[in-house]
């Protein structure tokens, strides 16, 4: 499967329903009491791409885009409106926003991360895919100037210093992202007139690993 390096409509995602899921295997002992694992160690994100829409345009724009895709065949960038930035909603990204790695004085490539904190307990999520344009990173609290200090691979999110930062330097970054999928359904249904009576097609997006 190949991946196209374009990000679905936004205003089309704008308005979608859709959110982390987790695996879980329970099994219910002769006593009563649970045992519970997850064979996964991210979550994957489901999303549906019909909920957006609100024009037969809107349909015309999605339609070429599943076909430039060839329906679930090759993965592509998604917004969600939801989960978008290392910082809260209402902000803005800063250099600050997340931890990212300690340096060694030998390593010079960091993975973006982005960390959710519930509780006392921690949950890291790599990202992948970065917005052109939004990265910001920092060392030691200071900030560190792109193509002066580092470089950005937008297809993996990883960051590489032109020079390894110092043995005990605390490295972060601020950043927007957006979450790689593709289509799970070969086959889009969509008639006008349920269109026109407020009868939203199904077009289910599934998060791919990368």
């Amino acid at each position: 499967m190949a991946f196209h390096e374009i990000r679905f409509p936004a205003n089309l995602s704008f308005g979608s329903v859709g959110g982390p899921e987790r695996r879980t295997e329970i099994v219910t002992l002769a006593n009563g009491f649970e045992e519970r694992n997850s064979p996964w160690a991210h979550s994957r994100r489901r999303y549906d791409a019909g909920v957006g829409l609100r024009s037969l345009d809107d349909v015309a724009d999605l339609i070429a885009f599943f076909e430039a895709r060839g329906g679930q065949l090759h993965g592509f960038r998604w917004k969600d409106w939801a989960d978008y930035k290392s910082c809260a909603p209402s902000g803005a990204p800063h250099y600050e926003d997340q931890f990212i790695g300690i340096g060694d004085g030998v390593t010079r490539s960091f993975q973006l991360a982005k960390t959710y904190v519930s509780g006392g307990v921690e949950y890291t999520r790599p990202i992948k895919k970065p917005v052109l344009g939004t990265v910001r990173v920092g060392v030691q609290g200071d900030h560190q100037a792109e193509a002066v200090a580092w470089e950005i691979d937008l297809g993996t999110g990883v960051v590489t210093f032109h020079d390894a930062p110092a043995e005990g330097t605390r490295i972060t970054a601020g950043f927007e992202f957006d979450v790689p999928v593709r289509f799970d359904t070969d086959g889009i249904q969509v008639s006008v007139a349920s269109f026109q009576a407020g009868d939203l097609p199904q077009v289910p997006v599934l998060e791919v690993r990368i």
